[in-house]
């Protein structure tokens, strides 16, 4: 028996030999994903979180990795330190001065082109220096501060500025003079704020004329609550450096971009005998240091991404599943009036595709919203690859595709009498 002709006023959605327009797919399908809108919305939260994941990575990745740039400065960029090798047997390594470093290691070091100033320094332990008072007087009130043994270079290495007074050079460090220099906490702490007086400090009841006061440094902050004694008056007064004494170092200040190539020959030039006595440390490369960043971050987010959506595929596939088995009766009637299988399956995977769309669309707008509102907090500037937003929303449709591939199929295969007989 074949159906009559329908009119041109009440033709049929769909006849045996009829196609199905897309159109008629989209309003089909919408109407189905209306059906249950609070299921709907629950079903999309997956996608949603997914693909929102994955903008608010590459963005917050990106915009980071710009920041890196900015904060490894020319300051990090141009300092360069040397210590003593780890490994070595106690004394092996160390110069008949009882350092690594030699005693003209500053001038060896200035030697190295790119060198702007270099110096080597360690503290002191407090048992050997002794009570520090700032007046001569019995019974007076002792402080204890941190005292360093420096060389002339380390404090201009340190880009040190002064609140008043000198810096101790390399004659007077040479000839072991009882001179020191205050930073600015360790003045304040002993009473000391002016130098027209040529005040004094004890260490230990030995006197040393305040020279100088720091009133700031580019590096290495703790000196301005230390005293900054010359090395050699350091070792013509309590010897070479002790045991209990922490590990000479050096810092070096170099020009920009030079600093790789002065580590690479500092040991050398220090000690030609063993070279391998001292480790020159310089900065991490940034391009490489905001790659490795960048990476490891893109791993970690994006896999967390990657498993908000795996959970929003199964959620589409899972509430598709259970619409096929909730409709039978529907879908049993379109067959019995003219549907064919592909009909069926194009619109339940336009239901899941269009879940898919919409949650990412959203997603893609929770991720952008996520990479500015982070951004201004921290004061950065926001950076999100064009492609990322563009590619959120077919991102979601994917994976709508991909949940509703089964129960799109599994609906496909109901027949109409199987499907009245349910």
């Amino acid at each position: 028996m074949t159906p009559s002709r329908p009119s041109d006023s009440g033709r049929s959605a769909v006849g045996p030999s009829s196609t199905l327009s897309a159109a008629d797919l989209l309003g089909e399908a919408l109407a189905g994903v209306l059906q249950r809108p609070v299921r709907t919305m629950l079903t999309m939260l997956g996608v949603v979180l997914g693909v929102g994941t994955v903008v608010a990575v590459l963005g917050l990745t990106a915009s980071a990795s710009g920041q890196i740039s900015e904060r490894f400065n020319a300051l990090t960029a141009t300092e360069v330190t040397v210590r003593p090798s780890a490994g070595g047997l106690p004394g092996e390594n160390v110069t008949p001065a009882g350092s690594a470093f030699p005693a003209d290691a500053d001038a060896r070091a200035s030697q190295i082109k790119g060198v702007r100033s270099a110096g080597t320094y360690y503290a002191l332990a407090s048992e050997r220096v002794g009570d520090i008072t700032g007046v001569p007087l019995p019974g007076a009130s002792s402080r204890q501060l941190p005292v360093i043994a420096a060389s002339a270079g380390t404090l201009p290495a340190l880009r040190a500025t002064l609140d008043g007074g000198r810096l101790f050079d390399a004659g007077l460090d040479r000839r072991a003079e009882p001179v020191a220099v205050l930073g600015a906490g360790a003045a304040r702490r002993l009473g000391i704020s002016r130098l027209d007086r040529q005040p004094v400090v004890f260490l230990g009841g030995t006197p040393l004329t305040v020279i100088g006061i720091v009133g700031d440094v580019d590096r290495k902050s703790e000196v301005l609550a230390a005293v900054i004694v010359p090395r050699g008056t350091a070792e013509r007064l309590w010897g070479p450096p002790g045991k209990r004494d922490e590990p000479a170092r050096m810092i070096v200040d170099t020009d920009l971009g030079a600093a790789a190539d002065v580590a690479a020959q500092l040991p050398l030039a220090l000690r030609p005998d063993r070279p391998d006595a001292l480790q020159a440390v310089a900065p991490p490369d940034p391009r490489s240091l905001k790659d490795d960043v960048t990476t490891d971050l893109d791993s970690l987010f994006l896999l967390l991404s990657g498993v908000s959506l795996a959970i929003g595929t199964v959620g589409i596939a899972n509430t598709t599943l259970i619409a096929v088995l909730e409709r039978t009766g529907e879908i049993g009637l379109r067959r019995a009036l003219g549907a064919r299988r592909r009909h069926v399956t194009a619109q339940f995977l336009t239901e899941s595709a269009l879940i898919g769309s919409v949650g990412g669309l959203v997603g893609a707008a929770v991720g952008v919203l996520a990479v500015v509102t982070v951004a201004l907090f921290q004061r950065w500037t926001p950076v999100l690859p064009t492609t990322v937003a563009f590619l959120a929303p077919l991102i979601g449709t994917l994976t709508g595709l991909v949940a509703g591939a089964y129960p799109a199929l599994r609906a496909s295969r109901v027949e109409p009498v199987d499907a009245f007989r349910h």
